[in-house]
């Protein structure tokens, strides 16, 4: 077993690391399921035995939702679970936030997988030593490496002056109440890490994500008899020729940040569903997209430009231009996010990364929505994602970390801690 290290030097115990991540991986707290709550009361149950300071609440989501900030559910869900955990140093120093959540997406088609989704297991991927399950990327092995990193500082004894605060929240995937509901609770911090997968490079800023829904309506009839109706699958098409043209157009120039993305602000359609019977025209068809909302843009302005391509379709065509597509905004509206380049966690974090590695981190912009919008904009706390994996392994069958970066990520947190609480 790890050694705990000394004061000068915490050590991080990765066969407790990996152990623990395989506890988070086996609930499947998937959103808007029981899990989702369940994880969170592990995490509490757990940290409080440990000796950390825990807070655990019944998040009020009636309050949440009547809130004109609240970012956007799309899942149902009746209850939901705030927790934090704090080593709480003598007061004089900064408070350094790490947040991380503990939802997870559904699996998807089981038969992509391997094995189970919620079945861990440790196998090599590409090479490297690796933990595969449903929520391994995104992201419980942060949450992990987190937890890894105070359990190091917190028994090898490290005099702090500031607090560090663990802050696993739910319900990020699908908009972000569980950030939300954090900081309505009152949590604040000088900084903020976000353990999101990063492939440990820092990322300051995301692009937004915005979920739509556009509602074609046609006119049904036998097919037999099409062309006396008006199908809603052939009158979407120019809709989403339009859609498409308008993503070319957004992505035309983007910010320098996002110039590592080969599309920095995506717009995509995620589901169809039209007709109800292979013999009638289809009358309606409901299709659901996300929206990419590029640095800086406002969210106003994003669904105004979307809007207005969509008009701009309809106008072009008889059918449309009297029955024309509606645009709903609903479920999660994720706006951008930005943390200044010249803010104190950005070169915190990679000073402490390149103390244990090395190596000096790359920074970038991702083309994701996250929690970092709500920390740094609603919050006012300077936030930064690093963390282990990588993005493309998130939501994917057979998703996959590499245990050295969740190893790597937690010695890094440990050099952060020391830097900015000791």
């Amino acid at each position: 077993m790890t050694q705990a290290g000394s004061p000068d030097d915490p050590a991080i115990d990765e066969g407790a690391l990996v152990a623990d991540l395989l506890d988070l991986l086996r609930v499947p707290s998937m959103g808007g399921t029981p899990a989702e709550a369940e994880v969170q009361d592990l995490l509490a149950g757990r940290w409080l035995a440990e000796g950390l300071e825990v807070e655990r609440w019944d998040i009020d989501l009636a309050a949440l939702q009547a809130d004109p900030h609240f970012p956007g559910m799309e899942v149902a869900r009746t209850s939901a679970v705030g927790v934090t955990a704090t080593l709480a140093g003598d007061g004089t120093g900064p408070v350094l936030l790490l947040n991380g959540h503990t939802d997870v997406v559904p699996p998807g088609d089981l038969g992509a997988w391997t094995g189970d989704p919620f079945v861990p297991r440790r196998i090599e991927v590409e090479g490297r030593d690796s933990i595969v399950a449903r929520g391994a990327a995104d992201m419980k092995a942060g949450v992990a490496a987190m937890w890894a990193a105070v359990r190091a500082v917190q028994q090898a004894g490290v005099p702090l002056r500031g607090s560090v605060v663990l802050a696993p929240v739910s319900g990020e995937e699908d908009g972000g109440l569980g950030t939300f509901a954090l900081l309505r609770h009152g949590v604040r911090a000088d900084m903020c890490v976000i353990t999101e997968p990063s492939e440990l490079d820092i990322v300051p800023a995301n692009g937004g994500a915005l979920t739509f829904r556009l509602t074609v309506r046609g006119q049904a009839a036998h097919a037999s008899m099409r062309t006396t109706g008006v199908s809603t699958i052939e009158k979407f098409y120019p809709v989403l020729q339009a859609l498409q043209a308008l993503e070319d157009l957004r992505n035309a120039e983007v910010d320098p940040l996002m110039h590592r993305w080969p599309l920095a602000y995506p717009l995509s359609i995620g589901t169809i569903h039209a007709g109800d019977w292979a013999s009638t025209v289809p009358d309606l068809l409901v299709a659901e997209g996300r929206l990419g909302v590029a640095l800086g843009e406002s969210v106003d302005d994003a669904r105004a430009a979307l809007e207005a391509a969509v008009a701009d379709a309809c106008a072009s065509d008889g059918w449309l231009a009297t029955h024309p597509v509606e645009v709903t905004w609903w479920g999660g509206q994720f706006a951008s996010g930005r943390t200044p380049a010249e803010a104190a966690v950005v070169g915190a974090v990679s000073a402490a990364h390149a103390t244990v590695t090395g190596r000096v981190p790359a920074v970038y912009g991702g083309p994701y929505g996250s929690d970092l919008r709500l920390l740094a904009g609603i919050g006012g706390i300077p936030t930064v994602q690093f963390g282990p994996g990588g993005v493309r392994a998130a939501h994917a069958p057979d998703e996959w970390v590499p245990v050295d970066e969740v190893v790597t990520c937690a010695r890094t947190l440990v050099r952060l801690i020391l830097d900015v609480c000791g």
